[in-house]
């Protein structure tokens, strides 16, 4: 089943500011679906969700298990260093951002996370920015290679008034599911029974976007291929190629309303995955399909063909094995190293090793 990782970490804390007062942490997901420019007389158009909240110091609930990690910057940082766990509902929607336009200012349409702890005497009391910390986070989907073997396929045929005969159009994908980068090979395969001729060949990647908290729906073209080789295909005659697309977020900047991954930093920008789950899903629901359209004349219209496909990022032990096993390396001569030596740039080093191999797309 769907599985969602925790949300871990460490806080550090000054006794002597707490005071006899108590740290809470929360996840807090927002949804905004409406430009901040467009917000007047206290009309908001975003919705946040408190996925998480408890009560970090004093501890209220005993975690009952401490990544390897937060052990050791808890013996680094001493007593005034406390763990916290958050687990998130795994139907909580993933982080997804909507490009904004050229003129677009203000924050971006989307799904964004964001980690929030505090200093308050209890959790009725309202937190002060000056004793709070946020961090913003993203919660990714992955798609596990299990998934890529199936090879999706459609047959559809047009027939006519008229005109006896008709047109076949198959397309056949190599695989399900794709991951950032991978190109999608469609083969297209067209036969004509008809007394029309094909004139034209386009096929498109289409990006579907459900915002469901308004129940608004769109699609937008993010690769497309447009054939006129052996075009006309006359009556009686058959036409079959490969077609090879890559769809990219670079080469869709600027365009308004593209869906990319829920996004930490420009450099992180690429298409928004999958939903893979679509079952009670919330916030914003992507899919994508690849479109082939045969153009058979201004009277005789189009034969148009869908095919779904899943566009993910790949799990980090499948994308990554080399850097796992480096991974693996380097943790234990590091623990031996923290043996001889607890040094704290050591830890440190460590956290920020692990921070980087989360921006290379190993989760976050």
């Amino acid at each position: 089943g769907d599985v969602c990782d925790a949300v871990e970490g460490v806080v550090v804390l000054d006794p002597d500011y707490l005071k006899g007062r108590k740290v809470f942490g929360q996840v807090i997901t927002t949804f905004r679906y409406g430009r901040e420019e467009d917000e007047v007389m206290g009309l908001h158009f975003y919705r946040q969700l408190f996925l998480a909240h408890d009560q970090i110091v004093p501890e209220r609930n005993q975690i009952t298990q401490i990544s390897d990690l937060q052990q050791r910057l808890l013996r680094k940082l001493g007593s005034g260093a406390y763990a916290f766990s958050f687990n998130l509902p795994t139907n909580a929607p993933m982080s997804v951002t909507l490009q904004p336009g050229p003129n677009d200012r203000g924050r971006p349409l989307g799904v964004e996370y964001e980690l929030r702890v505090y200093v308050a005497e209890d959790e009725q009391q309202k937190a002060h920015r000056r004793s709070t910390v946020n961090m913003a986070i993203r919660k990714i989907q992955y798609a596990p290679l299990t998934q890529r073997e199936r090879q999706p396929t459609t047959v559809v045929s047009k027939g006519f008034m008229l005109s006896a005969g008709k047109v076949e159009l198959e397309v056949v994908l190599d695989k399900e599911v794709y991951f950032n980068d991978d190109k999608i090979n469609a083969q297209v395969s067209v036969s004509n029974y008809s007394k029309k001729s094909v004139k034209n060949i386009k096929i498109l990647v289409l990006q579907n976007t459900e915002v469901t908290l308004v129940h608004g729906h769109y699609s937008k073209v993010v690769a497309s291929v447009e054939c006129r080789e052996n075009c006309p295909v006359l009556p009686g005659a058959s036409f079959s190629k490969v077609f090879h697309l890559l769809p990219l977020a670079s080469e869709n900047r600027d365009r308004r309303g593209i869906a990319l991954d829920g996004l930490l930093k420009e450099t992180d920008a690429c298409l928004a995955s999958s939903t893979l789950n679509h079952e009670d899903a919330i916030g914003i629901i992507i899919s994508y399909v690849l479109r082939v359209q045969l153009y058979l004349g201004p009277m005789s219209g189009d034969l148009i063909a869908d095919v779904p496909f899943k566009l993910a990022k790949p799990e980090p032990e499948d994308v990554y094995p080399k850097l796992q096993e480096k991974r693996i390396l380097d943790r234990s001569k590091l623990k031996k190293q923290l043996s001889r030596e607890m040094s704290t740039n050591l830890v440190f080093e460590d956290f920020q090793w692990h921070r980087q191999i989360s921006e290379d797309g190993g989760g976050d």
